[in-house]
């Protein structure tokens, strides 16, 4: 009998060890993964968004030091004024926020060339630079250059810095997992000597979730990553065209004043600030999927944004016999930005009115939810447009949402991209559903808002 209640004894102890070693694990790989979404969430993003809040600034500066350089706007240069001087106190408030010496190293070297930057930029002024540089005159923005080219790779370069700080991070946030995996699967197989109901319960109710959270989270994380290298690079990119776009069109500003209106000189000048117009579009395009705005949210009810977008696109589209409708709305509210979500909203109506062609139909509608968002479920609320055109291609549906591709001829291959840019920023999620020559489906969901 004692034989018995002592194998009874260890039976017990022996489950209970194996529960308390899964339910530690399960809390340190918890505790992993919470570490590793504040440390993403906090850190990387707001380290991608220096490097881009810096470059961005310093292109501001460009730019008025160049309107100014030409016109010698006082307004320009006290403008200039201002935001140089709290670039220059944003730099040294960065500091602490930097994680690696690599960082701080080259935040060091950003600090010393901006400090060259302003002495060549004050030049242009000497009225009102420093005393030691009234003297110098002649200076031209030209002059400028340099520094900023300077800066700008600096800025390249911290980008760089900081995904080579989170790769590491991930790494060995990798190793844990691998290390958390191997213990959880050993206390799993004595969980099946013991008894395969308790494995099944523990399985179900910890490992699996936990794991699904994790691939989510990884992709997540690297789908950031792509966005936030390849924001960097657009702006860049759309930095280096800005410049001399500028300078074209105050050129040909200057030139069509000697033309004589009517002449094929004057049209062909007009046709050059068309196109000049719409390279400032596509600018204007890049640069707002590289650094979105913030949304200003407010609470509204999910059918006003649909009316107001019928109210503006339903007369266009009736000149090609589309008829844009509101179907169902739910009575739920949302908070967003009113502004931006319309945008979403007048980039998939101008969509579906494309893919429709002539005589159609384009309906908006809203209906209430549950709907899985960053990992928990929740109650949301859809805001539709549906079209009756002709679907999307499966090769085409696999690429929808990549930044810079387009089906159309004069597409940037930016707005759908931008549009779930968006829509991520308010904490929701785009989707589709399509069917070839049946028509297409665009969902918006966003969380419900609380009463």
């Amino acid at each position: 009998m004692s034989n018995v209640k002592f194998r009874l004894v260890a039976f017990t102890l022996m489950i209970l060890v194996v529960a308390i070693t899964i339910g530690g694990a399960a809390h340190i790989a918890w505790m992993h993964f919470e570490q590793l979404q504040a440390r993403f969430n906090s850190t990387a993003i707001a380290s991608f968004r220096s490097a881009d809040q810096f470059r961005a600034t310093l292109e501001e500066l460009d730019y008025l030091l160049l309107r100014y350089d030409a016109g010698h706007d006082e307004a320009d240069w006290e403008k200039f004024d201002r935001d140089r001087k709290k670039l220059d106190r944003w730099i040294d408030e960065q500091q602490p926020a930097l994680t690696t010496p690599q960082e701080r190293a080259i935040l060091q070297q950003i600090n010393e060339a901006y400090d060259d930057y302003q002495q060549a930029a004050l030049r242009l002024h000497p009225d009102k630079s420093e005393p030691h540089l009234r003297s110098i005159s002649g200076t031209r923005v030209d002059d400028v250059e340099p520094q900023s080219k300077r800066l700008l790779d600096l800025a390249f370069q911290l980008a760089e810095a900081h995904q080579q700080s989170l790769k590491l991070f991930l790494a060995g946030f990798e190793g844990s997992m691998a290390s958390l995996r191997w213990l959880i699967l050993g206390a799993l197989f004595a969980l099946l000597v013991l008894g395969a109901w308790l494995a099944m319960i523990v399985y179900r109710d910890m490992i699996a979730p936990l794991h699904r959270q994790l691939v989510e989270s990884q992709a997540i994380i690297e789908r950031q990553e792509k966005l936030a290298s390849l924001g960097v690079l657009a702006a860049g990119v759309a930095h280096e065209i800005r410049n001399p776009l500028t300078a074209i069109k105050a050129r040909l500003f200057t030139q069509q004043k000697l033309l004589k209106s009517g002449s094929a000189e004057f049209d062909d000048a007009a046709v050059i600030g068309t196109e000049i117009n719409r390279l400032e579009r596509i600018v204007r395009d890049v640069l707002q999927f590289a650094r979105p705005a913030e949304p200003n949210l407010t609470r509204v009810a999910a059918q006003e944004p649909l009316r107001d977008v019928q109210d503006l696109l339903g007369p266009q589209l009736e000149r090609n016999a589309i008829a844009l409708r509101v179907g169902n709305i739910s009575d739920a509210y949302i908070c967003v930005d009113s502004q931006q979500l319309k945008q979403v909203l007048i980039n998939l109506v101008q969509n579906a009115a494309e893919s429709i062609g002539q005589d159609g139909t384009v309906t908006l509608s809203a209906r209430s939810s549950h709907w899985r968002l960053r990992g928990d479920s929740k109650p949301v609320v859809i805001l539709e447009v549906t079209d009756t055109g002709k679907g999307i291609p499966i090769e085409v549906q696999k690429r929808l949402f990549d930044p810079f591709f387009s089906t159309k001829e004069s597409g940037t291959g930016l707005g759908l991209a931008i549009a779930a840019r968006i829509v991520e920023k308010h904490g929701g999620a785009l989707e589709f559903q399509t069917q070839l020559n049946h028509g297409t489906t665009f969902g918006i969901v966003l969380p419900e808002a609380s009463t």
